[in-house]
């Protein structure tokens, strides 16, 4: 298995269904057109159809669409005909709303309409192959009388009233969807699981529903996510199973006429609705459209950096590869570049030279961009997180979390330390930003904030007024509801209501959480297991204890990492630029008794500083080569760190790391990573010294000792370059 999630679509044709399950998928496509597709040659087409891929789908409608004869497509495919047959209704009602693009038709005929509604085209859509526009075509709809109506999935067989109905939309005459009287609020889910945004958006969600329910309102949930608590029939009042587009989320909208939406929850896929909403008219509880418009537009998040006098990395927007060119060249490489409105680093690289700006814009646009590329210089510090609520006057932080790996691997790979190890200053610094930021972009509810400590000095690096996936771990290694506080405040209560306070709530505490990810990477080939700025994890755990070691302990073990044997093989093989913070490292190896062996520089460089490290033959070298040796059992511990900007360097430790997953070998691919796993070798901790931690303890530790100032002796031994 290799999908990490799933959506649901339920309507009353398999063509219709279809269409909601792909704008389901939320990979910017509303139909079966994909651009990836229609500049191939036929000869590159068919080993795409016969690929039984994610692509598939849209490689066989491409095929249809030129085509292909449906008996051939079964006989190379064994795709039923049925399904075949669907899929060719659906091309074919595509090509003929693209045939009035090419004539300039001024409106569309009453039968195609039909149609292209009764297989779920939304009115999006069929605005966007016609060329029609689209408060046109919704308006030709209605006149049709083709309003969205709604069906009950009954979950009680007939035999007495659903306690929780959910619906799904239909064009039928009949709509049991009957909006009730009761003063209602919508609650935007988060759609499929995938890298990027995970459960812990589901998690925000439902706490949101449980909240507005416990404050009596009726909570409605749009989601299309079968396998989370937020679809479950009794989290909420109403479930509307539906696709997560300002075409669906309107028609909800026109249904039951809630007094609001929450749009904080969701992760981007809501966050980027809102503005559609706000559009409709609907209020917003929460900030404001424009306020996140605010923090996601560079110009205006950039004057209102200046205003706050708050320090960002350079950087600019771009829409071209000739403006990205120009831009790098301004601003020095390496740059981190990444589309705007994404979560997850979708879409996210460090780049190091033009030959590799010019083929991450080559790759970008083969999906058409709604929104600019930033640009940013890319610095190497140490990256710090808060998640914090605000009222509009007074904010509250729960606690401040460090990264281990230093900025560059996306904070959702990176593991993730609670309570930060920084001094006083720095905490201050942080609390001032994240109060001036948070008045500055009206923000009411939650807002996360990243910042990068770089020579002793703090820069913002992101900010998103919203829900972020460390809400629920700093939810819960705290004892503060936070999504409760969150929706409560959107809804008029002030801060000053809650026991916590404002401002810093946990400084110091004496005791220690750390977050681990959990990667898929046996099941995922040809991913590449080096980290950076995009997202890879799947998943996550979390280590409790009062020892820094033993809390890194337990969640680096509970993340599936096998910790190579005392004495056994390490194979080193690191980039120029880490190899003199290996030295460090590779004697405290050297000194536990592991036997050290590297490629020819790695070697080398550590002989010359007097560590024992025995050379390997690199892959090029012939037989007997590192290659072989891993397959070979020889290594339980690989450390390999990738050259960035160098191909043929890139090339080999890709292939070097996939070899170490292949082999169930552990590796880390960051020196700071490094770091923490030498720490727990050194304690020669067990699973049996193991104390076991349970969260309502920890959490009422962390409330008695938050206001300590010092940080404890018991500190991470960290390398002084992080701080440096």
């Amino acid at each position: 298995m290799k999908a990490t999630g799933e959506v649901m679509s339920i309507a009353g044709t398999f063509e219709a269904s279809l269409m909601k399950a792909i704008r389901s998928l939320e990979i910017n496509q509303m139909g079966l057109k994909m651009a990836l597709f229609t500049g191939m040659s036929d000869e590159e087409l068919w080993p795409r159809i016969k690929q039984a891929d994610d692509m598939r789908l849209f490689a066989l409608a491409e095929g249809l669409r030129r085509g292909f004869d449906i008996e051939t497509l079964y006989v190379e495919t064994l795709i039923d005909k049925f399904f075949l047959t669907k899929i060719n209704h659906l091309v074919r009602t595509e090509l003929a709303l693209e045939s009035l693009k090419a004539q300039a038709a001024a409106s569309i005929e009453p039968a195609l309409l039909t149609k292209a509604v009764r297989q779920g085209f939304t009115d999006t859509y069929i605005s966007r192959l016609s060329g029609l526009k689209a408060d046109d075509v919704r308006a030709a709809r209605k006149a049709l009388g083709l309003a969205y109506t709604y069906k009950m999935v009954d979950t009680c067989a007939g035999e007495y009233d659903a306690v929780t109905p959910y619906f799904y939309s239909s064009f039928d005459m009949t709509n049991e969807a009957q909006p009730t009287n009761r003063k209602k609020i919508l609650v935007l889910g988060s759609g499929p699981i995938r890298i990027g945004q995970g459960i812990e958006f589901d998690y925000c969600s439902v706490h949101s529903v449980w909240a507005l329910r416990e404050m009596g309102y009726e909570a409605i949930i749009a989601n299309n996510n079968p396998e989370t608590v937020s679809t479950d029939f009794d989290t909420s009042d109403r479930l509307y199973f539906e696709p997560l587009t300002a075409d669906d989320v309107r028609a909800i909208i026109e249904n039951e006429q809630p007094a609001g939406a929450i749009c904080q929850f969701g992760g981007q896929t809501a966050i980027k609705l809102i503005k559609a909403v706000s559009d409709m008219g609907l209020p917003i509880f929460g900030t404001s459209a424009d306020g996140v418009d605010a923090a996601e537009d560079r110009q205006r998040f950039d004057a209102i950096l200046e205003q706050c006098e708050i320090k960002r990395p350079r950087g600019t927007t771009v829409f071209t590869t000739e403006q990205a060119l120009t831009a790098a060249e301004d601003l020095g490489y390496p740059v981190l570049v990444r589309p705007s409105y994404v979560l997850g680093g979708q879409g996210m690289a460090i780049v190091y030279s033009d030959h590799e700006m010019i083929e991450y814009m080559r790759i970008i646009n083969l999906v058409e961009q709604e929104h600019p590329i930033l640009v940013d210089k890319y610095l190497m510090g140490v990256e710090l997180e808060v998640d914090a609520v605000s009222d509009g006057q007074n904010i509250l932080i729960p606690g401040i979390m460090e990264h281990l790996e230093r900025a560059g691997v996306h904070s959702g790979d990176s593991i993730s330390i609670f309570p930060a190890y920084i001094s006083e200053r720095i905490r201050n610094i942080i609390i001032d930003h994240t109060e001036k930021l948070a008045r500055a972009l009206k923000v009411i509810g939650l807002i996360n904030i990243q910042f990068i400590l770089y020579n002793d000095e703090i820069y913002v690096i992101e900010v998103n007024p919203r829900s972020s996936r460390t809400v629920p771990y700093i939810s819960k290694v705290t004892g503060i509801p936070i999504v409760s506080l969150a929706t409560r405040i959107m809804l008029g209560a002030r801060l000053e209501d809650f026991p916590y306070g404002t401002g810093l709530y946990a400084r110091y505490p004496a005791v220690y959480a750390i977050k681990a990810p959990v990667f898929s990477f046996e099941k995922l080939h040809e991913v590449d297991t080096s980290l950076g700025p995009e997202m890879k994890s799947t998943g996550e755990v979390l280590g409790l204890s009062t020892l820094y070691s033993e809390a890194m302990y337990k969640a680096i073990l509970a993340s599936g990492f096998k910790f190579p044997p005392k004495g056994s093989n390490i194979l080193l093989t690191v980039r120029d630029s880490d190899k003199p913070d290996l030295v460090p490292l590779a004697d405290r190896l050297n000194r536990m008794g592991f036997e050290l062996f590297g490629t020819g520089g790695t070697a080398n460089y550590l002989n010359q500083y007097g560590i024992p490290c025995s050379s390997v033959r690199k892959i090029e070298d012939g037989d007997n080569n590192v290659i072989d040796l891993i397959s070979s059992g020889k290594f339980k511990f690989m450390v390999n760190t990738e050259s960035p900007g160098n191909k043929a360097g890139s090339k080999s430790g890709f292939r070097l790391r996939r070899k170490a997953i292949e082999q169930g070998i552990a590796s880390v691919t960051s020196l700071d990573t490094l770091v923490a796993v030498t720490e727990c070798l050194e304690r020669e901790i067990r699973p049996i010294d193991l104390t076991p931690f349970e969260i309502r303890t920890f959490a009422g530790i962390v409330e008695q000792t938050r206001h300590n100032i010092l940080p404890l002796n018991e500190m991470p031994m960290k390398n002084d370059m992080l701080k440096k």
